[in-house]
């Protein structure tokens, strides 16, 4: 017999890359993005449900040069204030939510949010981290988590989730680039042990019961050289075929990381949506609803995953994870990306030993490990970031809010100095 959904929590994941834009990437109005969810949740109990948990990930939300300054506090509150304003207004049933935790490195950011009459309650043990993977480790690239364990009833000690944000490399060829990215965020990115564990060792993000990985994650559309729809002089043709689901369904073939996980190279024990039900989010014209730019080939970079402990490595295409709604925003056209948006139903609690935490079941082949230098890695690339920030934040200053014209303000300033400390000291005579 199925289970009563409302037995079962639901989970609310949305994704945007803003384009480094800050407090300008994102409208006032996030109906279209954090409440579509609403329109579709008679499936669940024949009446309007909120999601118990909302978690929303952003990435390049800053301009760089404020990012690797630091200077993202202002930006991080001003959207954590329109997020929860936003998720109360469009409640079904005027549900009030409490903020989890937030954590932000660089454009990468994460909040978390809890239902006050439910989750919020139950919620402990609150951890947050974030790693980079730029260059040199700089936090350009990378990753920001959020862990915490829901209590369970009468002592149980309920289950863990986790939830990662995550940017990794660009661009179609550096395929092999984007999969080290990965699999340094699973060894670098480390929580303190679990509650109740004998271990004093940190642990990965799959020591979890429940684990959501989300973010531009970069993979694209890399057709063959001879398929008919890979030269650019049939861009128009590619786009009628990614307007159908048909055509979408056909090219999926050709995502990276579709391949990637099917040869057990990437995401080992994740299950995803289908994300050939939307259109690729990647790359817009700016400023346009439907209207891809000539400057890439259409992909579906932005991606949400997931995986439970109910899973079983045996059976890696199914999940007890119901996937109601998987989809893309098309009308925010501020960014060359549209924001992604997943509601999804968790399994109900299972029966096993009141005193043990469930864990996820990974491929036997597979044993995430984490780096001894995690540490002294991630606050190098931290200690690089704040000497290019506060480099580039000045520059962008002396250039009244232009970097170049900054750079030629500091030249001309350097020559004048220059000449002013080598010129010629004229004696003065006395008559």
């Amino acid at each position: 017999m199925a289970s009563d959904p409302s037995d079962r929590l639901l989970v609310q994941i949305a994704s945007y890359n803003t384009a480094l834009q800050g407090v300008d990437g994102v409208p006032q109005d996030l109906v279209d993005w954090l409440a579509p969810t609403f329109e579709v949740s008679n499936f669940l109990a024949g009446k309007p449900r909120a999601p118990d948990i909302v978690a929303v990930g952003f990435q390049e939300l800053l301009p760089l040069h404020l990012g690797f300054s630091g200077l993202s506090k202002s930006v991080i509150e001003s959207r954590n204030n329109l997020i929860l304003s936003q998720i109360e207004e469009h409640a079904p049933n005027k549900e009030r939510y409490s903020l989890v935790a937030k954590i932000v490195n660089v454009g990468v950011a994460l909040l978390v949010y809890a239902r006050d009459e439910g989750v919020s309650r139950q919620v402990t043990d609150v951890q947050t981290q974030w790693t980079g993977c730029g260059p040199a480790y700089m936090g350009n690239k990378g990753a920001a988590g959020v862990r915490f364990r829901v209590q369970g009833a009468d002592g149980d000690p309920g289950e863990v989730y986790t939830f990662v944000c995550a940017h990794l490399t660009a661009h179609e060829p550096r395929l092999a680039q984007r999969i080290a990215d990965y699999h340094y965020i699973v060894g670098s990115l480390l929580f303190p042990p679990l509650p109740g564990s004998q271990s004093k060792s940190r642990t990965t993000m799959f020591s979890t019961s429940h684990l959501f990985f989300l973010g531009d994650l970069n993979f694209r559309v890399a057709l063959p050289p001879t398929h008919p729809l890979a030269a650019q002089d049939n861009r128009a043709e590619l786009y009628t075929t990614l307007s159908s689901q048909s055509g979408r369904e056909e090219l999926k073939e050709y995502d990276q990381l579709l391949q990637e996980r099917r040869k057990g190279t990437i995401f080992q024990g994740f299950r995803e949506g289908e994300f050939w039900q939307f259109k690729c989010s990647y790359k817009f014209a700016m400023g346009e609803v439907d209207h891809y730019s000539t400057k890439r080939m259409p992909s579906w970079t932005d991606r949400i995953m997931y995986t439970t402990y109910s899973d079983s490595p045996d059976t890696p295409e199914t999940t007890a994870i119901t996937n109601i709604l998987y989809t893309s925003i098309p009308s925010y056209t501020t960014s060359d990306h549209k924001p992604i948006v997943a509601l999804l139903l968790l399994p109900p609690p299972q029966p096993g030993s009141p005193d043990t935490i469930p864990l996820l079941h990974l491929p036997p082949a597979y044993t995430p490990k984490a780096d001894g230098f995690s540490t002294l890695k991630r606050y190098s690339g931290r200690a690089l970031d704040r000497i290019i920030g506060i480099i580039w934040w000045l520059l962008v200053v002396m250039g009244a809010g232009n970097t170049a014209m900054g750079v030629g303000n500091f030249l001309l300033g350097l020559g004048a100095w220059t000449w002013w400390k080598t010129k010629p000291v004229t004696a003065s005579t006395d008559v």
